[in-house]
């Protein structure tokens, strides 16, 4: 789990919840941005990318439950439906089952430009604080 002041002054804070492949692409979009700490005070999203399985489900909500006002940004098909893996036993058909997610960005895997543009969104307040929206954001 990595965080990054994403656009350099403070105004997010992105933690990676990093399970599968899409966590490759986060870190593609991530290239050039400082690792950082959180904050109390900061403003907070956490991407979850990649294939949520039941066993690490816990470990996932315990990270959310230790950012409670965080937004939720469901990166990649795996995360928000399972992806390829929906019909397996182990895989949870999508972390919006469980938890209440702000931004799903869709893709197998979707483009680093598709998480840039998501964080820009939450940064831009396009999104009510404290009112969850499903949006979906589009690759490019």
């Amino acid at each position: 789990m990595r965080c990054w002041d994403w656009f350099g002054d403070r105004s997010l804070i992105v933690i990676d919840i990093a399970l599968a492949c899409c966590a490759l692409e986060v870190e593609s979009a991530a290239e050039a941005i400082a690792v950082s700490d959180v904050r109390p005070d900061d403003r907070v999203a956490v991407v979850v990318s990649g294939t949520v399985t039941d066993t690490v489900l816990p470990i996932v909500t315990n990270i959310l439950g230790q950012v409670p006002d965080a937004r939720v940004v469901s990166f990649g098909a795996c995360a928000s439906a399972g992806g390829p893996y929906w019909d397996s036993y182990a895989v949870t058909k999508g972390i919006g089952q469980v938890i209440d997610v702000d931004l799903f960005v869709p893709g197998c895997p979707p483009t680093p430009t598709a998480l840039r543009e998501a964080l820009a969104t939450l940064r831009a307040g396009a999104l009510t604080p404290g009112a969850r929206a499903e949006q979906r954001m589009g690759t490019t």
